[in-house]
């Protein structure tokens, strides 16, 4: 039984702003960067095989982390909001509704020209699957949308509500992968100290 760590990239302006980033490559912000830089990420976490987003702020994300040689993964690029990439989320929310997706759609809500939740839910548990086995544990840095998709494909939670419990977006959380691709969520909301053996 391997676990996998998913964490969220640091925030970068267009977070601030509220704005939909999906594929676009936008970098930290100045004054999070300077707050990663100074975060001690324990030993045991930095001994296990790193992955990230090839997006710039989870690239930046790994490295201020102490992780710069961590692994570039496609799987675990955000989701691609095509035409609602830039929008505000506040604009998006008035765009669903004008085309008629509908806020609660869940997994099957696709922009134009983008992907679904359930895309993105796929195309992680194919890079999940083709991990070799030898990885063992791995923390992977990456979006919001692929950390959601995560918790969709280890409870069956169908994104039409909030997910049940309180998720600290900042914080790592602790996935187990087992035979045959069985994924579960193990731990939401893990502290830095707590050493992932």
């Amino acid at each position: 039984m391997a676990r996998v760590f998913l964490l969220r990239h640091g925030a970068t302006p267009w977070n601030e702003q509220r704005r939909i980033q999906g594929r676009a490559d936008i970098e930290l912000a100045r004054d999070t960067a300077a707050s990663l830089r100074q975060q001690r990420i324990p030993a045991g976490w930095l001994d296990l095989p790193w992955f990230t987003s090839p997006q710039l702020r989870c690239r930046q994300t790994a490295c201020l982390l102490g992780a710069a040689d961590a692994a570039p993964a496609g799987a675990l690029r955000e989701m691609h909001w095509g035409e609602f990439e830039g929008l505000t989320l506040d604009r998006v929310n008035a765009e669903i509704e004008r085309l008629g997706l509908r806020p609660g759609r869940g997994l099957d809500l696709l922009p134009p020209g983008g992907e679904s939740p359930r895309m993105v839910r796929d195309r992680l548990r194919r890079w999940l699957l083709d991990l070799p086995e030898e990885t063992g544990d791995l923390v992977a840095v990456t979006h919001k949308g692929v950390i959601r998709a995560a918790l969709s494909l280890a409870t069956g939670w169908d994104m039409m509500s909030p997910f049940p419990r309180p998720v600290r977006w900042q914080l790592p959380h602790r996935f187990e992968l087992g035979p045959g691709g069985a994924f579960r969520l193990d731990r939401l909301n893990c502290r830095w100290r707590e050493a992932p053996r």
